[in-house]
């Protein structure tokens, strides 16, 4: 058994081929005359059913070759009516189990051969109608020219034209610029179920479907009328029985000699399988193949149509909800009872809003859309959110296991004239997202400022890595004063970001956003590296001074395993000695565990840097623990320094006994202590009374640049 190699690694057989090209020949002689002598006629049918079979079985599959095939088989001049749907039918089970029958069993089998077909009969009806176009362009050539040519040639003429009409295997039909039919071959009436002489009885308009777009009739209209010579739809029909059958119709308008309309003539071709076919595709491309609900691609579609039609102060409302723990259930049940609790949840869905006429869609996964079109407001669009939760929050059977699960909404509801459709999808995912964040199993509603908010925190942290690639960050030193003899003994480095557009941006709006990106390692090794260099600047020029460097280590730079090193590097390169640099951990960072961090701290004292709890006070430290540190400072919490106030002395002699127990434990573990967010002389005053060591605060100045303290060490008052 020979074979016909494929490009798509699969092979068709030839003699299968042979016998199928041989039947196609012996049918098409049954059905009439056929202009080739049978050899002929077998060779050239099987280099079509071998071209047929290549684009089956091709890697990259187009039907493209099945059109050619169609065309080619009318430009051979095998026309007769019944040769098409013979080669059609054909062209599916019997083709393959003869000519492929290695692919009969593939899953996408049936779909190619469903294109192929459909190519087929595609080119071929072009092919034939291209020809009628042009035989009927030479006909009314001819007939223009009848009145200067003699009798025989008219009659030949018309023969001609008759040939054509009444063998043709599309309709063809011709009625009046009044629309009354005035001829039709057999085809056409075979179409639509009657006789050519019940046919010519008709007008065209009362065979039209009623569903038909009225741009159809438009365009008709300019035909008869003679502003345009053809035109193109896709039409129904209704058929003798009452059933309607779908067309690909062409109207051409024929002119007097003068140019003035006489009459139209239709060629009509019957695509209602093709059309089906193309709605089923359609379907499962705009549909959910787990829920049957519409996908995005509907929704969008649907959305975006509404915009486009809408009236400026029409409102448009979305509900933009997703599961809570969905994936949980997943990894626990798999994804069986997860696809079967999700079914169940889409039909709840729908059910909620079947009277409504809103439009529920799965957007993918656990994320599901209400599309509430002209509603009356936000109200509306809540109540649709708040019936939905109690839907999704009734238990939930899935095969032996009872579940109950809730969902978390993102409400929004604008005015169409306000909005975008892709800036309304944004902010209800935005608001999908706040629901979750504040706890799930609930909705909220859209706010544009604390979305603005976002927006700009969201820029803030993109922009972040590469803020310290182009060196937009810069150390400023806060002094902490001796409060025995008012001497400075220490700065804390606090990092600012001089943004290109926001000017010097505050730590507390960056911060958190590098700790969250992982970010703060890279900026604290920076921040670290410049205040041992502006550290080791200022001990060189003022030596007696003695100053200290406090910089703030994060959590996750304490989690870091080479926190020691990169602190003991930076030592070295810049030529700090480690007893000026001190080193302020939170308590939360300092007392985690008794794991990694205690070791690194242990291992940092042991260069030689001193070590402080920041915000002493405010956490929840065992003092068991405490006295296991290698600290040397601890920094009280800035609320019990700013509650000793004159001007509140119920609250303020609370405070500054908690203060004096603190400091009477600090110097116990032979601690030091600095009191933060020192603003008043008072408090000066009382924090030297109760022994404090040092202060912070706006009372001994604020954040300054490297060279403002220089200044100050120099003796010269503050710029």
């Amino acid at each position: 058994m020979g074979a016909e190699p494929t490009t798509g690694g699969e092979t068709a057989d030839l003699t299968g081929a042979q016998e199928y090209a041989a039947e196609w020949a012996r049918h098409l002689r049954r059905l009439g005359f056929v202009p080739l002598d049978p050899v002929e006629a077998e060779r050239l049918l099987l280099v079509h059913t071998v071209r047929l079979a290549q684009a089956l079985l091709a890697s990259d599959f187009t039907a493209r070759p099945a059109q050619d095939v169609g065309r080619a088989l009318v430009e051979a001049q095998l026309t007769e009516p019944q040769m098409l749907d013979w080669s059609v039918r054909t062209l599916g089970v019997s083709f393959c189990a003869r000519v492929v029958p290695g692919r009969v069993d593939h899953p996408d089998t049936p779909a190619r051969v469903a294109a192929l077909q459909a190519a087929f009969a595609a080119g071929f009806a072009r092919a034939l109608r291209d020809r009628t176009f042009a035989q009927q362009e030479r006909i009314a050539r001819s007939a223009w020219q009848a009145r200067d040519q003699i009798e025989r040639a008219l009659r030949d003429s018309e023969a001609r034209f008759r040939a054509v009409f009444v063998g043709a295997a599309i309709g063809v039909g011709v009625a009046g610029i009044d629309g009354r039919i005035v001829e039709v071959n057999q085809a056409f009436a075979d179409l639509l179920g009657y006789t050519p002489d019940e046919l010519r009885e008709f007008n065209v308009a009362e065979l039209t479907h009623p569903d038909d777009a009225a741009g159809m009739w438009g365009l008709y209209q300019e035909l008869i009328e003679g502003r345009r010579d053809c035109a193109r739809v896709e039409k129904r029909y209704f058929r003798k029985d009452g059933t309607a059958v779908w067309t690909d119709l062409a109207v051409s308008l024929v002119r007097h000699a003068d140019g003035r309309p006489r009459f139209t003539v239709a060629m009509v071709q019957d695509i209602t399988e093709r059309h089906a076919l193309q709605q089923r595709l359609r379907f499962q491309a705009e549909h959910d193949p787990l829920t049957g609900l519409p996908n995005r691609t509907l929704f969008f579609h649907r959305l975006n149509a509404l915009f486009a039609a809408a009236d400026p102060q029409q409102r448009i409302g979305v509900c933009f909800l997703d599961l809570d723990g969905f994936k949980a259930v997943n990894d626990r049940l798999g994804h069986h009872h997860g696809d079967r609790l999700l079914g169940v949840i889409a039909d709840r869905l729908a059910d909620c809003v079947s009277g409504l006429g809103h439009l529920v869609a799965r957007m993918g996964g656990d994320e599901f859309v209400i599309l509430v079109d002209g509603g009356a407001g936000l109200d509306e669009v809540v109540a649709v959110a708040e019936k939905v939760l109690a839907a999704v929050a009734a238990p939930v059977d899935v095969g032996d296991h009872q579940l109950t699960v809730s969902a978390s909404i993102g409400v929004v509801d604008s005015p169409v004239g306000q909005t975008s459709a892709a800036e309304l999808m944004k902010a209800a995912d935005t608001t999908l997202y706040w629901a979750k964040g504040e706890g799930r199993g609930r909705w909220a509603v859209f706010d544009p400022e604390r979305s603005a908010r976002d927006q700009a925190r969201s820029a803030l942290s993109a922009g972040l890595p590469a803020a310290l690639d182009r060196g937009e960050f810069v150390v400023h030193y806060q002094p902490i004063v001796s409060l025995v003899d008012g001497t400075m003994s220490a700065v804390e480095a606090l990092v600012r970001w001089v943004h290109p557009e926001l000017g010097l941006v505050g730590p507390d709006r960056f911060i958190g956003l590098a700790e969250e990106s992982g970010l703060i390692v890279r900026l604290g090794e920076w921040v670290l590296g410049q205040a041992c260099r502006d550290a080791e600047r200022w001990r060189r020029e003022f030596p007696d001074a003695r100053l200290v460097v406090s910089v703030n280590v994060a959590a996750r730079q304490v989690d870091d395993p080479s926190l020691v090193d990169v602190v003991a590097e930076t030592l070295s390169r810049t030529g700090l000695p480690a007893d000026l640099l001190q080193l302020e951990l939170t308590e939360s960072a300092a007392t985690g565990g008794p794991g990694e961090p205690l070791r690194a701290l242990h291992r940092l004292a042991g260069l030689g840097v001193r070590l402080a709890i920041d915000d002493f006070g405010t956490g929840y430290s065992s003092l068991a623990y405490l006295r296991r540190l290698p600290i040397h400072v601890l920094k009280l919490a800035a609320p019990f320094v700013e509650g000793i106030r004159a001007d509140d002395p119920t609250n303020g002699h609370r405070d500054e006994r908690i203060v004096d127990a603190l400091v009477r434990l600090a110097h116990a573990l032979e601690l030091r202590v600095t009191a933060e967010a020192v603003e008043t002389v008072e408090q000066v005053e009382r924090l030297r009374a109760l022994r404090c060591d040092t202060g912070q605060g706006r009372w001994f100045g604020p954040p300054v640049p490297a060279d403002e303290i220089s200044a100050r060490l120099r003796g010269l008052p503050p710029a």
